[in-house]
């Protein structure tokens, strides 16, 4: 007699048919993968069966090269991020507790890049060397620079004068990343005042810098660290992947961030929150918020900064990024504008924030400029790509994905 296959599994059927660890698999769940249903009071859920199949056929499919790499397909191991539907784990410590416990930016860079949270304070100063000609690099930009076309050519200068930067033993490169990293905190005063860039170059720590640089609340300076936490990582997001891509032909330090710059520039990533600010001065204040809510849905159109494929329940990141906003003191009026728009989107049964939104409202808090979110998260994410190029580049591995062919 045959016994019937039953259409749902345990976690430990689910996560042995993928050749998964559970994480993996409550990630998938949370990206809306695989449905997952109670087993009954004080039993584990149970995973559907075809969901799990498509998910394994696809991946054989993606092994054999007949399937093009789409948003979310898993195509590299690394041993740095975890993502996980409270947030992403760095090297096994969840960034919630990096922002609970009030790490600093370089400690969380140096966890990033090494596997080990230091003890105690890190101070990267020190080390830094002489300061580049800030007031030289400002006559080649124009008033108007956006923060990732300024970070470009910042690292570009960098790399043209450093006669060892063909070295890439991590050993070569994480001085160099260390120094690049303050150098887009202190570039993000250009190309305006290179004075202000000289006086950040000088600050005790990367958050220090960028409120030196911006002209922001130095009393700040533990929020911008969660911030630059938050932002540190995020797998294989666009930037990362364009930065781990070219990092596997061996490039050096400064075109691999060069390449993630690029890639982070674009409006359907790090310049999202550009978007978000114009559709914050679009409301203009809290009152107008819901309406604002009301006639984007009546013309079809989506407010930028909701959603996220990784997070249908929320981006746990946008949660914090508010928190450390909210921790400075009354919201001004570009925080509390912001917070009605994301409380108009609630009622409305619409996606929640995601680290767009929550980023921009910790600019308005910080008493940053308008535009310059996306230069906060050059610096953050800056720590993440070293780290993948590092792993990449100690792989040995050359990224070479198919393509699928098609006639017109």
């Amino acid at each position: 007699m045959n016994q019937s296959i039953s259409p749902w599994l345990s976690a430990e059927q689910a996560a042995q048919l993928l050749g998964i660890k559970r994480a993996t698999l409550y990630a998938y769940v949370s990206r809306g993968w695989v449905a997952s249903r109670s087993a009954g009071p004080g039993r584990e859920r149970e995973y559907r069966r075809a969901d799990l199949e498509d998910l394994r056929g696809r991946g054989r499919a993606s092994q054999r090269g007949d399937r093009a790499l789409r948003w979310g397909e898993p195509v590299l191991e690394t041993s740095i991020t975890d993502m996980t539907p409270l947030g992403p784990v760095y090297r096994g410590v969840p960034v919630a507790s990096l922002a609970s416990e009030g790490v600093s930016f370089e400690r969380c860079a140096e966890l990033l890049w090494t596997g080990v949270l230091p003890a105690g304070d890190v101070s990267w100063v020190a080390a830094l060397g002489e300061a580049p000609d800030f007031g030289e690099i400002a006559r080649w930009l124009p008033a108007d620079a956006s923060p990732a076309s300024v970070a470009l050519l910042l690292v570009a200068a960098e790399g043209c004068r450093d006669s060892g930067r063909f070295e890439i033993a991590p050993e070569a490169t994480l001085p160099r990343a260390r120094r690049l990293i303050r150098l887009l905190a202190a570039g993000l005063a250009l190309p305006g005042s290179p004075s202000r860039a000289a006086q950040a170059w000088q600050a005790r720590s990367v958050a220090e810098a960028v409120l030196c640089a911006l002209g922001g609340r130095l009393d700040g300076v533990a929020s911008l660290d969660t911030g630059l936490n938050l932002l540190a990582d995020h797998e294989l997001n666009a930037s990362t992947f364009a930065a781990r891509v070219v990092a596997s032909t061996h490039a050096d330090v400064y075109a691999c961030v060069q390449a993630g710059l690029a890639a982070l520039s674009g409006p359907l990533h790090g310049a999202a929150t550009d978007r978000v600010e114009a559709a914050l001065a679009e409301a203009g204040s809290p009152e107008r918020a819901e309406r604002l809510v009301h006639e984007r849905a009546r013309r079809g159109e989506r407010i930028p900064g909701f959603g996220h494929p990784f997070y249908p329940d929320g981006d746990p990141r946008a949660r914090l990024l508010f928190e450390a906003a909210w921790s400075l003191g009354p919201r001004n009026q570009e925080l509390q504008t912001l917070d009605a728009l994301v409380g108009a989107m609630e009622r409305s049964r619409r996606p929640a924030p995601n680290v767009d939104v929550g980023l921009v409202g910790l600019r308005a808090a910080l008493g940053l400029p308008v535009g310059s979110a996306a230069g906060l998260f050059c610096v953050g994410r800056c720590a993440g790509w070293v780290a993948h190029v590092i792993e990449q580049q100690a792989s040995g591995e050359l990224l070479r994905p198919r393509a699928r062919y098609k006639e017109d």
